[in-house]
Formats: structure tokens, sequence, C-alpha cells
């Protein structure tokens, strides 16, 4: 049994654990219908008022919420309090419309840290270790969201946010950090940076990762492990529901615990909405349970994954989630077929290539074509053209095999694909779609 930041909740019983649920499920839904005109006017549509939820085992009476929603209500028009008592405001990247705008009161941010702080703790991470947060700081949540975990843990937090890898590197080796958190694309993008700077990552105190707000792979989890001396972990999190600390990774990382107090996990079938049983892949969709600014009910994350409820050998009895296999709005149809840039970076890190690729999409004549290009690494370098051919089409055959589809592979130079420093973009999609 591992230490936990708060044991008396993490490892309640399932029957303890759906009762303070519905409790405050019930609370919730009828502070949403007297202080959201958005729920009010949905609950009135299909004629459900708060008395009629009594348990979570009437979730599924209340309507969904989506990120078009919160778009029409910006930026306040989803809020539950009155703005005297927003102590703080987050919002999304906006990089696909209006941003969406999240309000926190304190009560709010006191439970946010402490959701972040049960996630590090089960990274096994302690009071005295100094935790080194390059995810970016101002209105996106990871920043602060980690540094106030942190800060709730009894740790040192060190407030770098993201870019100038150069200054991180200075202040991996100078400052000691015993933990880092970043997005997985960037965590990859130091590792390789130290290499070429000549750091010897084993020579550091740094022993913990936190990774989240992209998805990633168990293959890209052992090459940020290998370049940085690290244990990875896993977390999940998204701005409309809190930020980090939705869920996380314990020692096992056989899933993610959701902390169920503050929020229930539901897996649905994206077009009967129905539930799948555990360990099928459906939609992930959250309803906040404590929220008091911005609570969000049945929110379609548009992620796909799979729950569990088998007992973990940490000890902690909330239900697992897997990482995110994918995004129903990311997948990629090419020629009736779902591709996931996951699957393709699967395949890749399989064979040994460079975790930095691109997946570009077009459209010749009537007929979707797909090519994925791969940075040349040092080891295939020095090889012959036709041995790069071979690796080529080899790397072709194994893609056809994984996504069921034939896909041009193309080695390109070293460097030459554009590095992030905040989340990695993947696919250039040059179909018109319209």
């Amino acid at each position: 049994m591992e230490y936990c930041y708060q044991p008396e909740i993490e490892k309640a019983s399932r029957e303890e654990i759906k009762n303070i649920q519905s409790e405050r499920l019930v609370n919730i839904v009828k502070h949403v219908y007297e202080n959201v005109p958005l729920y009010r006017e949905r609950m009135d549509n299909i004629g459900i008022k708060p008395e009629d939820i009594k348990s979570v085992d009437d979730l599924n009476k209340l309507p969904f919420t989506s990120k078009q929603d919160l778009r029409d209500t910006y930026p306040y028009g989803m809020f539950a309090v009155p703005m005297e008592n927003v102590a703080r405001l987050h919002a999304s990247s906006g990089t696909t419309g209006k941003q969406i705008v999240v309000g926190y009161t304190q009560k709010d941010l006191d439970n946010w840290g402490d959701i972040v702080a049960r996630q590090l703790a089960a990274a096994g991470i302690e009071k005295s270790d100094k935790v080194h947060v390059a995810y970016g700081y101002g209105l996106f949540t990871g920043g602060l969201g980690i540094a106030e975990g942190a800060r709730r843990l009894g740790c040192t937090s060190i407030p770098v946010s993201s870019g100038n890898t150069a200054r991180q590197l200075t202040i991996l080796e100078d400052f000691g950090s015993d933990a880092i958190a970043c997005t997985p694309s960037y965590a990859m993008y130091l590792g390789e940076s130290a290499e070429k700077a000549g750091i010897d990552t084993k020579k550091l105190p740094l022993r913990v990762g936190i990774f989240g707000a992209e998805p990633w792979t168990e293959e890209m989890r052992r090459e940020i492990e290998k370049s940085l001396s690290i244990k990875a972990y896993d977390i999940y999190g998204l701005t409309e529901i809190m930020g980090p600390g939705v869920a996380y990774e314990c020692s096992e990382q056989n899933g993610m615990h959701v902390n169920e107090d503050h929020f229930i996990i539901e897996i649905l079938d994206p077009e009967t909405h129905l539930p799948v049983k555990d360990g099928e892949k459906g939609e992930i969709v959250f309803t906040c349970l404590t929220k008091e600014a911005f609570p969000v009910i049945r929110f379609r994350t548009k992620d796909i994954g799979t729950i569990t409820h088998e007992k973990c050998g940490c000890g902690r009895t909330f239900v697992r989630m897997s990482k995110p296999m994918g995004r129903i709005d990311d997948m990629l149809i090419i020629r009736g077929v779902n591709v996931f840039p996951s699957q393709i970076e699967t395949v890749l890190l399989q064979m040994n290539l460079s975790p930095n690729y691109q997946i570009i999409v077009d459209r010749k004549g009537v007929l979707d074509t797909l090519e994925v290009q791969v940075e040349i690494t040092e080891g295939i370098f020095s090889d012959t053209i036709s041995d790069i051919s071979r690796l080529e089409h080899e790397l072709a055959d194994r893609l056809k095999s994984t996504l069921g589809i034939a896909a041009k592979a193309t080695f390109v130079a070293a460097g030459s694909i554009a590095r992030s420093e905040g989340k990695a973009k993947r696919v250039i999609d040059r179909r018109n779609l319209d």
C-alpha cells in the first residue's frame, strides 16, 4: 500500500464513494438549475426538475454539455456564482474558436490544490522534493494548477513555465529539481536537447515526471524515461472540468484514478449515448460535483477511453480510466477508415524510429492520401540510400497492417520537423473538407 495524500477518501469503500457522489450530485444539480440559465432551460425543456435527481442512478436523466455550449455563453454565461465570488479566471487556448473561460471560487482553488496534491503523492513525490513546473502559466491551467498542488503537498515548486529550453536545462542542473511537470512532447524535446548539450541526465537528482495535456503512448513513455532517466507518470485534466488533477496514475501505472469525490466519469457510446461496459471504448463524459463557480454537467470531452472498477494494487478504490485513445474530433477519416495519430506513433516507436514525425493528409482527385514523415535518426543516418528506401517500405507495410489503409513513409532530415515547446502539431490536413 502506497502513500496517499487523503487516504480516507482515496481508499474509501465503493459504497461510501457512491453515497458521496449522490449527495453532491443532488446539490450541484440544484445549484446549476438555480444559477445557470442554460441548464435551467435545458432541464425545463425535457421536463426535469432538481428534485427528480435523487442519486447517481439518475445521472442519465440530465442533459449533456458540449464545448459549443461553453463558447455560445462566452465569457461568463455558465458561471454559477456572482463575479465578486470568483477568485480567479483561466481559459483554454482558443485554437478552434472562442476561448473557454472558466472561473474558480476560493473553495474551488482549495479543492483543486488537494486533488493535484493527490496525483503528485501517487507519483512518489514527497514534501522534501523540488518540483520543476514547465507547463505554461497564465490563463492555461497547467502551470498554476501543478504549482498549487505542490504547495498543498508541502513541496518546493520551481515556476519555470514553458519555453527557453536552454534555461530549463540549466535550472534542472543547478536547482537540483527532483520532479518535472510538462507536456510529454516537450519532455521528449528536453531529453533530446539534454543529449545535444552533453548533459548526463543520470547524474541529475531528477527522478519523476508528471506529464499530460496531450495524448502519448506507452512507447513514448519508455523513450522519455530513457532520455531523462526518470519514472514517467500520466495525468489527465481539462480546463472545462478543472485543469490538471481530474485523474492520475499511481505506482501500478495501470490506468489513472479518477478523483470520484469531485467528478463522475461516464464512458458512453458516441452514437447512442448509452453506457458501455468496463474495458469497452467510448466517449469520456464528466460531471463536476463540487465546483462552485463553473460546474458542468455531463460534459462531452470527445476523448475516447475506457474505465475499470477492478481493485488496484496501490489500495486506492477510485475507478481507473485509460489513457485517452484518441479524440472523436481529432480522428482522421481517410478513405472511410478511422485513423488516430496515436496508432501511427506506436508503430514508429515499436520500430525504434524518431518520435519526431508529422502526418500529412491530402486529396488527389477524389482519393485521400496519407503520408507519414519521420526524421532520420543517427542510427540510420549513415545507411545507404537503398537501406533507407528498404526501411521506408517496411514502415509503410507496418502502417498499412495497423491502419488498414496504405500510407506513404518518408524519411526527412534530422531537425527538419518543427519542434514545439507546447503541444506538438502532428497532423497537417490539406484536404478541403467543407
